[in-house]
C-alpha cells in the first residue's frame, strides 16, 4: 500500500478502511511486510511496523486471516516473537499466519543497529527460532538450548487457538537449507519466482521431504508476485514509472512479466 501522498493524520483510517474492503470483498487474508522503512530503497515514505499492524488487525477485521510475507526472525528474539503471535492468534480468534525467513536485508540492519551475520549463520539462528516456536506454542514449560537462542521452562499462556500452533511458513527459496527447512518445519512456503522457478523449487523440496521422511503434500506451496492495477492507461503508466523509480527497475521490465 502506498501511503507516501497521504497526510499522516489520515493513514491510519486509510488502513483500517483498506482492510475492511478486502474482507468484505471475500479475500481469504491480509498480508503485510516486516520492514522499518521502504525497500527495495529507503525513502521518507510512512512504513508501519508489522506485528502492530497484526494486532491492530485482529481487532478491526472478524473473518479475514492476517499474515506477514515475511517476518524478519533477526529483528526479535523469538521467544519474544512466539508470545507476541500466540496472543495475536488469541485475540484474532484463531486467524493468524506466522511467516518467517532469515532475513536479508542488510542496508535495514545496519540503519537499526542490528548485527548482520552470514548467510549461514541467519539460516542457523532461523531453524533454532522455528524450533523454539513450535516448543512454546505446544509446552507448558519449553525448554532449549541453541547455539544463538536459549529458552528455560519457558511458560506461554494464552497458547494460541489453532492447534497445534498457527500455520508455520518457512518463506525463502534458498534450495540447500531453507527448503530444508521448510520440509523439516514448515505447513507452507512461498517463492518470489515466475512459473518454471516454481517448479523447480517443488522438485527441489520434494527430494528433502524424502529426505526428512515427510510427506510432500503436507506442505502448501506458494507464489509470491505482483499485480499493478489502474483505472486506464495513463493511471497504469503513472503507477508503473513511480515503481520504477522506486526500485530502478525499468517499466517495461514489469510488463514483460
Amino acid at each position: 500500500m502506498d501511503l507516501s501522498d497521504i497526510p499522516t493524520e489520515d493513514q491510519w483510517e486509510v488502513i483500517l478502511s483498506s482492510a475492511f474492503k478486502i474482507e468484505e470483498l471475500g479475500y481469504e487474508s491480509i498480508w503485510v511486510y516486516d520492514h522499518f522503512h521502504t525497500v527495495p530503497t529507503p525513502t521518507q515514505d510512512p512504513t508501519y511496523e508489522c506485528w502492530s499492524l497484526m494486532a491492530a488487525l485482529s481487532q478491526t477485521t472478524s473473518k479475514v486471516r492476517l499474515g506477514q510475507m515475511c517476518t524478519c526472525n533477526s529483528y526479535r528474539n523469538p521467544a519474544y516473537l512466539t508470545k507476541v503471535a500466540s496472543n495475536i492468534d488469541v485475540m484474532s480468534g484463531g486467524r493468524l499466519e506466522y511467516a518467517i525467513g532469515a532475513g536479508w536485508y542488510d542496508q535495514e540492519y545496519n540503519a537499526y543497529g542490528y548485527e548482520y551475520p552470514s548467510a549461514g549463520t541467519r539460516l542457523k539462528m532461523l531453524e533454532e527460532s522455528l524450533i523454539i516456536y513450535k516448543k512454546m506454542t505446544t509446552e507448558d514449560e519449553a525448554t532449549f538450548k541453541g547455539e544463538y537462542y536459549e529458552i528455560n521452562n519457558a511458560i506461554n499462556q494464552p497458547k494460541p487457538l489453532q492447534k497445534p500452533h498457527p500455520p508455520l511458513w518457512v518463506c525463502g527459496g534458498g534450495e540447500k537449507v531453507t527448503l530444508k527447512l521448510l520440509a523439516k518445519y514448515g505447513d507452507y512456503g512461498n517463492w518470489d519466482v515466475d512459473i518454471e522457478g516454481f517448479k523447480h523449487k517443488s522438485t527441489i523440496l520434494k527430494q528433502h521431504c524424502e529426505d526428512q521422511n515427510r510427506t510432500y503434500d503436507e506442505i502448501g506451496r506458494t507464489l509470491h508476485t505482483n499485480v499493478i492495477i489502474g483505472e486506464n492507461q495513463a493511471d497504469l503508466d503513472s503507477k508503473l514509472n513511480k515503481i520504477s523509480e522506486m526500485t530502478s527497475i525499468p517499466a517495461e521490465m514489469y510488463l514483460n512479466k
